[in-house]
């Protein structure tokens, strides 16, 4: 296969992974509605929310056109496929968890590549493309997660998601600088899904502000005069309390 056969089946790779992670993305929208005991339009409702969310808001904001996934009838069905799958099963146990920790994994990368891709063409910066690379790629369950009334989990307390989402951003971007954008799409899913994985194997998080202290360095003279203050204090102590004793003794 040259180079060529390659270019013209990598556009249909990334469809496949796109329609994918709408699928994958819908069936966990439907296991959250399934956990809050809502009916079939709450599971439709996260469902699509869940698996189209931030595609949608990348394109309203490069207000570029209708979103794709109301112009592409395919989307909207493949939401919605994966919430009635999700309505009727039960998706749990240790097989779903890693066949979506791997799937999840590679379309985060390929979602942070088409966004990034797709503000470039639409003549943005560079830190504009990472910006809605990121948002492509969590947007949709950032939106989930307030629509269901918690904390998106982005922010904090998880392995490395929107991390793992930027440098794939960031991959795509200088590949698709240097005039290789399949090539970047491609690197952007194995740096992406690669960081999301090892981050899950090894437990990497993000420090939290409580984590990060800075505390000023103490000199010499300094630490040895507290030290003599407190000697001092505790021989003081020592001698009161022995005055005590000796004032009152027992019996």
């Amino acid at each position: 296969m040259d180079v060529a056969e390659l270019g013209d089946l990598l556009p249909g790779l990334f469809r496949t992974l796109d329609l994918v992670g709408v699928f994958l993305n819908a069936v966990l929208g439907g296991t959250i509605a399934r956990q809050r005991r809502f009916d079939l339009v709450g599971f439709a409702i996260l469902a699509i929310v869940s698996a189209l969310g931030g595609g949608m808001l990348r394109d309203t904001l490069l207000q570029a056109g209708p979103p794709v996934a109301l112009t592409d009838p395919l989307y909207l069905v493949t939401a919605l496929v994966g919430a009635l799958v999700a309505f009727v099963v039960r998706f749990e146990g240790r097989w779903w968890n890693r066949m979506y920790l791997v799937g999840d994994a590679l379309v985060l990368g390929c979602w942070a590549a088409t966004g990034t891709t797709k503000a470039l063409a639409a003549g943005l910066g560079a830190l504009p493309a990472v910006l809605l690379g990121v948002t492509t790629a969590v947007g949709g369950g950032m939106i989930r997660d307030v629509v269901v009334g918690q904390v998106p989990t982005i922010f904090g307390g998880n392995t490395l998601y929107a991390t793992s989402a930027v440098f794939a951003s960031l991959t795509a971007l200088a590949l698709d600088d240097a005039g290789f954008e399949s090539l970047g799409m491609l690197a952007a899913i194995v740096v992406g899904s690669g960081l999301s994985i090892l981050a899950r194997w090894r437990r990497w998080t993000l420090p939290d502000a409580d984590a990060v202290r800075f505390r000023p360095r103490r000199g010499r003279h300094e630490g040895h005069g507290e030290r003599d203050q407190h000697r001092e204090h505790d021989q003081h102590r020592e001698h009161g309390e022995h005055g005590r004793h000796e004032e009152h003794p027992p019996g």
